[in-house]
């Protein structure tokens, strides 16, 4: 197996000529019979007994060459390609068969590359750091949050349910006295204001008590994910088998004793208010990396091939899905309930996904350009942590990721630190920011 030629057709698009030799294509064509005869009736033989050359007679010498092109193209490619130094960023190849015989095989194959990449005055970036104060309420805020980690659920029997209960509920909803597919629950643990249910839903139910039956009058949203009841008012019939708070821990030393190292709240207080300050700190540290990269990117120029930021798109995609699978639920269900093919939902993650591509390019080219390359030492450390952090055989994680791959986030990881160590960043005081519009997506998933 051979590349005869490499010819450039388009922008990071070029056509690899690949050639297989006879005694190769030969030995392809020899396992394709040994792995098809005993699927073969010749009249004359048993089934499977046919000679290769009594076969090839009958039906033509070309019968197994099919077969056999299928089982070397992918060998021959992977050679041509190493061959060729090229660097690929997708899967998908258009491939040609030129000429294939006793003489052997010769494709032709288009495949896409990662472009040239420039970047200019990546050393003396500007950056402003602001640490968030914490302040006496965040400290409180936290320890409240600790309290509700602590508590303990209890069952509710002196009152009826309210707001931020939990009613276990059998229902059962009716559109015009019909019973409706995906209406029906039994034993359905509904926290009170969480906005589960549709509106109104969930209100109606507090007031009640456990053994309380009683219909809930509804309107599915316009807006609805599904259409056949978008707007139309319905009636559930509800029992309350049970009702459910947490009840909280009093705020005392005993209650630090119990949730940490210390023996008193104060001691606890400090040291939340240590980790506080401590997290404030990594977020502005976040910051200043996210400012440095904006203008990183500002400052990249380079073709990026469409393929590239869809493969990041995918990789996005099947990380939310998985997020979403470890918390009960799947991709196709979140869909249909926010209304979203997979067109539009995929298109959520457009913007972000460029910039990954796009600041990935530029700390490449950066790593490049100052000769940044991990040492055997940070190789191998870096494989031991992996493994401790997903506690899988250190073997296991050197076989599953490359260590072409490994060193090269390595070497990113590098130009990273050296684009920080060589910015012009200074001190700013704090303001908070609005929350953006479009983290929805997102926090579906967590």
């Amino acid at each position: 197996m051979s590349l005869k030629a490499v010819n450039k057709v388009d922008t990071n698009r070029y056509e690899l000529e690949i050639e297989v030799s006879a005694e190769s294509f030969e030995e392809a064509v020899s396992k394709a019979f040994r792995k098809n005869a005993s699927k073969i009736s010749i009249p004359g033989f048993r089934k499977g007994k046919a000679p290769r050359a009594f076969i090839e007679k009958v039906y033509g010498e070309n019968f197994f060459y099919e077969d056999a092109v299928n089982d070397l193209y992918p060998q021959a490619l992977e050679a041509a390609v190493e061959e060729s130094g090229l660097d690929l960023v997708e899967d998908k190849i258009d491939t040609e068969v030129v000429s294939v015989g006793k003489e052997g095989v010769v494709f032709k194959s288009k495949v896409t590359t990662k472009p040239e990449v420039e970047v200019s005055e990546y050393k003396g970036l500007k950056a402003t750091r602001a640490v968030k104060p914490v302040t006496d309420a965040d400290v409180d805020a936290e320890l409240t949050r600790l309290q509700e980690r602590n508590g303990r659920i209890v069952t509710v029997e002196d009152r009826p349910a309210q707001e931020g209960d939990t009613a276990v509920i059998d229902f059962e909803g009716f559109v015009d006295g019909v019973a409706f597919e995906g209406g029906k629950g039994e034993d359905h643990a509904l926290v009170l204001g969480s906005g589960q249910f549709i509106p109104g839903f969930e209100e109606q139910v507090m007031g009640h008590s456990a053994n309380d039956e009683f219909d809930v009058d509804v309107t599915f949203p316009e807006d609805y994910h599904a259409k056949d009841l978008a707007g139309k008012e319905a009636i559930f019939k509800v029992k309350v088998h049970e009702v459910k708070t947490r009840e909280l821990p009093e705020l005392d030393d005993e209650f630090a004793k119990d949730v940490s190292e210390y023996d008193t709240l104060d001691e606890l207080k400090a040291d939340v208010k240590t980790k506080l300050e401590e997290k404030a700190n990594k977020s502005a540290d976040d910051l200043v990396e996210n400012q440095l990269i904006d203008q990183l990117i500002e400052r990249m120029t380079a073709e990026v091939p469409e393929a590239m930021y869809e493969r990041r798109i995918d990789q996005d995609v099947n990380d939310f899905a998985y997020r979403l699978q470890s918390s009960g639920l799947d991709l196709n269900t979140y869909l249909q309930y926010t209304g979203m093919d997979m067109e539009s939902f995929r298109k959520t993650f457009r913007d972000v996904a460029e910039r990954q591509v796009k600041v990935r390019l530029a700390l490449e080219k950066i790593a490049a350009m100052e000769n940044l390359q991990a040492t055997e030492e940070e190789l191998e450390a870096e494989y031991k942590k992996m493994a401790e952090n997903y506690h899988i055989d250190f073997d296991k994680v050197k076989n599953a990721i490359p260590e072409k791959d490994l060193k090269m986030d390595l070497a990113v990881e590098k130009a990273v630190q050296l684009v920080k160590d060589n910015a012009e960043i200074t001190e700013g005081e704090y303001k908070e920011e609005e929350p953006a519009e479009d983290e929805e997506t997102e926090e579906a998933a967590e």
